[in-house]
């Protein structure tokens, strides 16, 4: 069998080593005149070393894109060596376009394109060819695969998708100074033809710029370019395919230049002469004018400094630059005297801080200019001999006493009278008074170092011609000090004494305090010479303003004394000699060990409460068995309100007779169910009339110690059972409905009847009520209860 194109090996050489990679599954490169295609076995053959015959293999097929005529474009053949012409091979395509972009002749293997194809949109297509047996549909040559390349045409104009372009190159560059590089691209195949191979020219920008053909990069072509003569050129660059040849594609794009600045040009003054006019009464360090030179360039480049040249004027002017506004500040160095000078002459120079050595030949980048200063005259505020004044004074030194004086005088020449005052608003303008004609400042009361050592007030001086000029000055007055205060020893806090110290043991330094100034000398300590001898401590004057406590024996203890007071005498060094006795508080107390400085141990603070260690425990139990009885007593509480109900039956009552298997509370219980809720009002108030009739009844019997079951006594209880059941019945006060009577019958009893004194009458006891007071709190509740018995009863 043999394909339409050249065999895919060129000698026997190469035939074996196809035929031994086909044999092993490798691919071999492809070479250089055709490619090597895989092939696959037929379907239902697994032999891995199937080797496919040299002919069902070819190189890859071509055709053109854009194909416009009217007949399907012929792309290639293919053909088995087993087709004899019969029509009994069939030729089989598949892959990509098959079918819709490719068609195949069945019977002769002819390919074509039957749509116009577009490389940019896709540069080849991958099929697969089989030949079959048209009869038996079995496979003559096993499936290969081939590839079809879409050749190109040149269909596609050059593009510059990123324009238009922005650049920019120093004014004044050399010629050929590359300023920007433009890429245009096609989309034309660039190893195919000259279809991509792109020319670069100039359209608009001569003669100032040119483009590199091939590279694209554009350069100036001229010398000293100036920005501040023209800054920005429009170039429009042109790219065209096919080399540039005739017929090729073109496409342009713009490309703005701009010039950016160098230093180039020198600062310039508009005039060589400038004049101002400054008042003398300019303050210092205020600007008294301005002045500005020149600057074409832009930027860092124009940025310039501003200097005085001449020594006169430096001396009472000094100058700076305002960086934004480019301008020079002229400001006063020294005050202004119209009397003294009335005019001041400056040169000024202005130079350019940033140089560019390339342009030096230009000639030198600053400028100078001569400013005249006219000094005019004002009139000005009285002038204080000195910027402020310190002054002093004792304390204590009467009302009037003299302090100092202050002295201005008027600058002008007419030499005006100047009267002086206290500023009201200034701190201690009621402490002292001014002269308004001399300045003297005196004291108008007493003063006090230890309340206030420094007074500041300020003095103004006025010309009487013109009181609206005023001038100001600060004065300062000094307290000095005078023994007037006597020292003393601070006992806020108790000194500590360790249990342990021993004879002779210092148990602190003390110091003395005293409001006046420590210049009057040092302080002298020592006991009392009216009191006895202190027997446990005493005192030893350091003669460094300070003195130390001893202890004068040893074996201090906290639990005998806990608290000692010690005396102690201290005297200043000043003029006249003051003194004070101070009381020293010491306090007993085991230490801690280690430190530095006496501390009680914990303990110590327990101890000075008064309450010892057993004492706290017992407190802590007692705290604790009280709440426990409070947890027991809601506890029992709760359970009571817990209680079951007396009926625990869901029945109706009317129907039953209920069984309540709950005992009562006794005498004292008043919570018990009353059945008088039961009937309405009047039945309850006819039941207790009968009652009270009955009682009646039994006094006038005279048988008030006889219980109420001795007047049946001789009746059986079935006749009391029925004498009651005809009681309810006839009881139209009643419950409708059956219900559990209570007849109250003991029985028939002893003789002695009922041993309950509830129902019996008063009876006269023979017990003196007033010693049951004695025998305890459970017989005075009994007593009491008689008592109220006794009063209901009376009477």
């Amino acid at each position: 069998m043999r394909a339409a194109s050249r065999p895919a090996c060129l000698s026997p050489l190469l035939l074996c080593l196809c035929v031994l990679q086909r044999s092993y599954g490798t691919p071999s490169p492809p070479s250089p005149t055709f490619t090597h295609n895989q092939t696959k076995l037929p379907d239902g053959d697994k032999d891995s070393h199937h080797r496919p015959k040299r002919g069902w293999i070819w190189n890859q097929f071509f055709v053109l894109e854009e194909h416009i005529g009217p007949d399907a474009q012929y792309v290639g053949k293919l053909h088995s060596n087993s087709d004899k012409g019969d029509g009994s091979v069939q030729y089989l395509l598949s892959g990509e376009g098959a079918g819709t972009i490719f068609i195949i002749n069945e019977l002769t293997g002819d390919i074509h394109a039957k749509k116009s194809l577009d490389r940019e949109k896709k540069s080849h297509y991958v099929l697969h060819a089989r030949a079959v047996d048209r009869f038996t549909n079995r496979a003559v040559e096993p499936e290969s695969e081939f590839i079809i390349k879409v050749q190109d045409v040149n269909d596609n104009a050059p593009k510059f998708p990123d324009g238009p372009f922005s650049a920019s190159v120093p004014e004044m560059a050399d010629i050929g100074t590359s300023v920007f590089q433009i890429t245009a691209t096609d989309a034309d195949d660039p190893t195919y033809g000259n279809s991509a191979k792109i020319v670069y020219s100039v359209l608009q920008g001569q003669p100032f710029f040119t483009v590199d053909p091939k590279t694209g990069v554009i350069r100036t072509a001229l010398p000293n370019m100036d920005r501040e003569t023209r800054e920005m050129y429009s170039v429009i660059i042109q790219a065209k395919d096919m080399a540039g040849s005739v017929g090729g594609l073109s496409g342009s794009t713009t490309v703005n230049i701009s010039l950016t600045d160098v230093n180039d040009n020198p600062p310039r003054f508009p005039q060589k002469n400038y004049q101002l006019y400054v008042p003398e009464s300019a303050e210092v360090g205020k600007a008294v004018g301005k002045i500005k030179a020149n600057d074409e360039d832009l930027g860092v480049n124009a940025e310039m400094t501003y200097r005085i040249t001449n020594e006169e004027g430096a001396a009472m002017f000094s100058i700076s630059t305002d960086s934004d506004k480019r301008e020079g500040i002229i400001s006063l160095r020294k005050p202004l005297d119209y009397e003294k000078k009335k005019a001041y002459s400056l040169n000024i120079e202005g130079v350019n801080t940033h140089l560019d050595p390339r342009f030096s030949y230009l000639g030198p980048f600053k400028d100078t200019t001569t400013l005249k200063l006219i000094i005019g005259d004002v009139d000005e505020a009285p002038v204080f001999t000195m910027d402020y004044y310190i002054m002093d004074v004792y304390e204590n030194a009467p009302a009037g006493t003299e302090v100092g004086m202050v002295t201005a005088q008027d600058p002008d020449s007419t030499r005006s009278k100047v009267r002086y005052s206290i500023d009201q608003n200034a701190e201690g303008d009621a402490l002292f008074s001014i002269d308004v004609d001399s300045g003297l400042v005196t004291t108008t009361r007493s003063l006090d170092r230890e309340e206030v050592a420094w007074h500041n007030i300020t003095v103004m001086a006025s010309e009487i011609d013109n009181p609206n000029l005023v001038s100001y000055v600060p004065v300062t007055v000094q307290v000095l000090d005078v023994n007037d205060n006597a020292p003393y020893i601070a006992t806020d806090s108790a000194l500590v004494v360790c249990e342990g110290s021993k004879t002779g043991q210092v148990i602190q330094t003390i110091r003395a305090t005293d409001k006046d100034n420590f210049a009057n000398g040092r302080f002298t300590f020592a006991l009392p010479d009216d009191l006895p001898a202190n027997p446990n401590f005493t005192l030893k004057d350091n003669e460094d303003s300070s003195a130390s406590v001893l202890a004068r024996r040893q074996g201090f203890s906290q639990a005998e004394q806990e608290l000692y007071q010690l005396p102690v005498v201290v005297w200043d060094g000043g003029e006249p000699l003051l003194s004070s006795t101070s009381t020293v508080t010491l306090r007993v107390c085991p230490c801690q060990r280690g430190a530095r400085m006496p501390v009680c141990r914990a303990q110590a603070f327990l101890s000075s409460a008064g309450l010892s260690t057993g004492a706290l425990i017992a407190i802590l139990l007692c705290v604790l068995i009280l709440l426990a009885i409070v947890v027991l007593f809601v506890t029992l509480r709760s359970k009571k309100s817990k209680k079951e109900p007396l009926i625990i039956s869901s029945e109706d009552i009317r129907e039953n007779v209920v069984t309540y298997d709950d005992e009562g509370g006794g005498e004292e219980d008043t919570e018990a169910f009353d059945i008088a809720a039961l009937r309405n009002p009047a039945a309850a108030e006819e039941m207790r009339m009968r009652k009270d009739l009955q009682s009646e009844v039994w006094r006038a019997m005279g048988t008030e110690a006889l219980s109420p079951s001795l007047t049946v006594m001789d009746e059986d209880i079935h006749e009391v059972i029925k004498l009651k059941v005809v009681e309810a019945d006839r009881d139209t006060s009643g419950p409708p409905y059956d219900s559990l009577q209570t007849y109250a019958y003991e029985g028939r009893g002893s003789p002695s009847g009922s041993i309950s004194s509830l129902d019996l009458p008063d009876l006269q006891s023979e017990l003196d009520l007033s010693e049951v007071e004695n025998w305890g709190p459970e017989v005075q509740i009994l007593s009491r209860v008689f008592q109220e018995k006794g009063q209901q009863h009376a009477p």
